[in-house]
């Protein structure tokens, strides 16, 4: 088995890299009314392929984005040009954001050669380095169907959570949707949160001088504060599985030993009758 490959790395190492697949991960809430399949024609890191959150999903749902099946996902990135062996760099237009989602996914589905590119296509182009216009010209590769997913909770998983303490919750949404001193941004959803969840922002892990990750002794101190014992399991939650998915790196970043995500987050959690939330 190859072993893992670094979870972030810089602009310069991916220019070094000779045989890695580049994906743009991008993705923007709706209310954005930005479109960031056209904003990577536009503009994207030379080679780079599109991989769209929402059509690599599970159709059979009404909740956003949420993890395809072991088949789809293998056809999906097999069309992207990307085999189970090809190590696969990930970066987004925020900086450290939606290509957390991708990394994630490609690391519950057992894809151990994936990295986020620090600071994404911003840092890419502050450095300097070429980006190009037009669709990527693709020649599919077969990807080899993987098991069942690993490192995803369910919403049982969270209520048992909140009952047994077995698991820690953490929520990467701004701290006034977890107070509920301000909306959600999905219309009919309750702001507030779960019962023994604690607020870590996801934007309180990035450098805001640089865009990039904070190094791993910050993190594990931001985590600590918190509340969170970076040696018991924990859960990352936020609206839709995105921002959770940049706790999910951070958190491994700061030597976090058993992590995963709630792939329904909020949506579902605030959109089911009976959870409890909190103020």
């Amino acid at each position: 088995m190859l072993s893992k490959a670094p979870a972030l790395i810089a602009p310069s190492a991916l220019a070094a890299l000779r045989t890695a697949v580049v994906l743009d991960g991008s993705w923007h809430m709706p209310a954005t009314r930005r479109n960031a399949a056209a904003e990577f024609a536009a503009r994207h890191i030379p080679g780079a392929r599109f991989f769209d959150i929402d059509a690599v999903a599970d159709r059979t749902t009404t909740l956003p984005h949420m993890l395809p099946t072991p088949r789809v996902f293998a056809e999906s990135v097999g069309r992207l040009g990307i085999s189970d062996k090809d190590h696969v760099v990930i970066y987004d237009t925020a900086g450290v954001g939606p290509a957390c989602r991708v990394y994630w996914t490609f690391r519950a589905f057992g894809h151990t050669q994936v990295s986020v590119l620090d600071g994404g296509l911003p840092r890419w182009t502050a450095e300097g380095r070429p980006t190009e216009t037009g669709e990527a010209v693709i020649e599919a590769r077969t990807y080899a169907e993987p098991g069942t997913p690993t490192l995803v909770r369910t919403y049982e998983d969270i209520v048992r959570a909140m009952t047994t303490r077995d698991a820690q919750i953490v929520d990467a949404r701004p701290a006034g949707r977890f107070t509920g001193a301000e909306p959600e941004p999905r219309a009919g959803l309750r702001s507030g949160h779960m019962p023994t969840a604690v607020s870590v922002p996801s934007g309180r892990v990035v450098d805001p001088a640089t865009g990039t990750m904070l190094p791993a002794a910050d993190l594990a101190a931001l985590f600590t504060s918190a509340g969170l014992d970076l040696a018991r399991p924990i859960i990352c939650t936020c609206g839709s599985g995105v921002t959770a998915s940049v706790l999910f790196v951070a958190l491994e970043r700061a030597g976090a030993r058993d992590v995963s995500v709630y792939d329904g987050s909020w949506t579902e959690y605030a959109g089911r009758p009976g959870s409890v939330i909190e103020p």
